[in-house]
C-alpha cells in the first residue's frame, strides 16, 4: 500500500465535518477559520515506541491515548478542542494495525468534535506526533502563572491508578484480577477534563494537566507564579482499587509521582471557592482540595498532621 491509498483508506474523510474547516487533507496546508472574538491554543506531543510506550500496546488504545494526552493540554487552558493534524513514523504498512489505530483516534476524536484536518506519513521507527488546535475566548486562558498566596489548590479525580496500570504491564506490579481491567484502562484510556477546564474559566486562578506526576506539575505552577505550597497528603484521592492492590505507602508514591493521569490540578482564590461546586457540576468529574499555595518557592508536605518530605522524584524527560 502505498502512502496516498494509506492516507485515503484510514485518514481521509473520516470524522468530524466542522464548518470552521475551510480546506482538509489532500493539499499543501490545511486551512481554517477560527470563530471571531477567541483565540487559537496549540500543543503538540510525540509518542515514541519504547519510550512512551511497549510495542505490544493495542493498537486502538493508541491511537485514543495519543490523541487524549493532548486534549488534556487544551483542558488544561480551558481550551474548546477544534482541529488536529497527524504525523505518522511506520516501520511497514499493517493495515489491521491501522485500522484499530485510527478507529480509537476517531473514537476520541468525534466524541469532542476535533477535526483532522492534515499530516504526514513515513518510514521508520513506530512515532506518532500529534498536533492540536483549539480556540479560547479572549482573556479567559487559564494560565500556570496566575496562583496567588492563600490560593486553594484542588485536583479532578483520583491519582497514581495509571501509574500502576503501567507497572502491571512491566511485570513489576501483581494486583488482584478484580482490579485489572480498571487500572489497565486508567492507563490506556485516560480521560481528559476538557468540560471542567472550560467551566474553570474565570475561576481557577492558574492550572495544568498531571502528566508527569503531582509534584513535578505543581513544581510547574510554583515556579511560573514564585509561590510556594503546602499539600496535604492525607487528601490526595485514591481509587479502591490502587488502594487495595498495594501498600499506602506505594499508593502515596504513585499519586504523588506516577504520572500519565490527566486529571487537572488548579488554583482557586478564596472569593471564588463557593463558586466551584456550580461550575464543575456538569462536568462529570469529582474535584478534592489538597492543599494551599503560601509564601517561598518550595512545597511542603504533611502527612497525619506531621510534617512529610517524599523521597520520590516526578518523571522527567531527561
Amino acid at each position: 500500500m502505498k502512502e496516498f491509498q494509506l492516507i485515503e483508506q484510514f485518514f481521509k474523510n473520516r470524522g468530524q465535518k466542522r464548518r470552521d474547516v475551510i480546506l482538509g487533507i489532500g493539499d499543501d496546508c490545511a486551512l481554517v477559520q477560527p470563530a471571531e472574538g477567541k483565540v487559537i491554543a496549540i500543543s503538540c506531543d510525540t509518542l515514541v515506541e519504547g519510550v512512551h510506550f511497549f510495542a505490544d500496546m493495542p493498537a486502538h488504545a493508541l491511537g485514543y491515548k495519543s490523541l487524549a494526552v493532548n486534549l488534556s493540554d487544551l483542558a488544561a487552558m480551558g481550551a474548546e478542542p477544534a482541529w488536529m493534524t497527524l504525523a505518522l513514523s511506520l516501520p511497514e504498512v499493517d493495515t489491521q494495525w491501522l485500522a484499530d489505530f485510527s478507529n480509537g483516534l476517531f473514537e476520541i476524536a468525534d466524541y469532542y468534535s476535533v477535526a483532522l484536518v492534515g499530516g504526514d506519513t513515513t518510514r521508520g521507527p513506530r512515532c506518532i506526533n500529534l498536533t492540536i488546535n483549539g480556540q479560547i475566548p479572549k482573556g479567559k486562558s487559564l494560565k500556570r502563572s496566575g496562583a496567588k498566596v492563600g490560593d486553594w489548590i484542588y485536583v479532578t479525580g483520583t491519582l497514581g491508578d495509571s501509574a500502576l496500570g503501567l507497572d502491571m504491564l512491566r511485570g513489576v506490579q501483581a494486583v488482584k484480577p478484580e482490579y485489572k481491567e480498571y487500572l489497565l484502562n486508567r492507563h490506556y484510556y485516560p480521560t481528559p477534563r476538557v468540560l471542567a477546564g472550560q467551566a474553570l474559566r474565570g475561576l481557577a486562578s492558574s492550572a495544568i494537566d498531571l502528566s508527569d506526576g503531582l509534584v513535578s506539575d505543581l513544581s510547574h505552577i510554583l515556579k511560573a507564579s514564585n509561590v510556594g505550597a503546602t499539600i496535604n497528603a492525607n487528601a490526595i484521592p485514591l481509587s479502591s482499587s490502587l488502594k487495595n492492590s498495594v501498600t499506602a505507602e506505594q499508593a502515596l508514591a504513585y499519586a504523588l509521582t506516577g504520572g500519565e493521569d490527566y486529571e487537572l490540578l488548579f488554583t482557586v482564590p478564596e472569593s471564588q471557592r463557593g463558586a466551584i461546586d456550580t461550575a464543575l457540576i456538569h462536568s462529570g468529574v469529582k474535584f478534592v482540595n489538597v492543599g494551599q499555595i503560601c509564601s517561598g518557592d518550595k512545597v511542603k508536605f504533611t502527612l497525619d498532621g506531621q510534617p512529610f518530605m517524599p523521597e520520590f522524584k516526578g518523571f522527567e524527560h531527561f
